[in-house]
């Protein structure tokens, strides 16, 4: 097989990938699926509803993820991450891990943590802050890059 799986120490290039690995494949019988809950939707959690709080806690317990609505972030603030979040997924992986999450470590560039509790891998990418962004950006953009954070 000639395709790059592991390119860069554990990081996949997801860009260069021509075809799903195996260790990658979910079917539909893997009860452990992060998508094994059938056709229902992800719930979503209106904050101004007095059982909030519940329905977080059912949503974690069953999903493991919830949309929220009536947060009161306004949406140019949402608008504005996402890009920003665009922009540091779309640069070259070579570039990404500057940041590089530390394998002990739970801050910077690297596959999602729980990947270790289901039994394939998850074809992802994530970025984990704690503390300063801008130590990040840093990393990730080393003439200055002011916007990130």
């Amino acid at each position: 097989m000639s395709m790059k799986l592991l390119k860069y120490e554990n990081h996949l290039d997801l860009n260069s990938m021509k075809e799903l690995p195996d260790s990658y494949a979910w079917s539909s019988v893997d009860d452990d699926s992060p998508t094994s809950c059938g056709s229902e939707p992800v719930p979503v959690i209106n904050l101004e509803d007095p059982n909030a709080m519940m329905q977080v806690g059912h949503a974690c317990k069953t999903w493991g993820v919830f949309q929220v609505m009536n947060h009161g972030v306004p949406m140019m603030v949402l608008d504005e991450m996402e890009a920003c979040g665009r922009k540091l997924f779309s640069l070259p992986i070579q570039q990404k891990l500057q940041a590089a999450r530390p394998v002990d470590g739970v801050s910077g560039y690297g596959v999602a943590r729980i990947s270790s509790f289901f039994p394939k891998l998850m074809w992802s990418e994530g970025f984990t802050i704690i503390g300063s962004p801008y130590e990040h950006a840093q990393k990730l953009w080393p003439h200055g890059y002011t916007h990130f954070w």
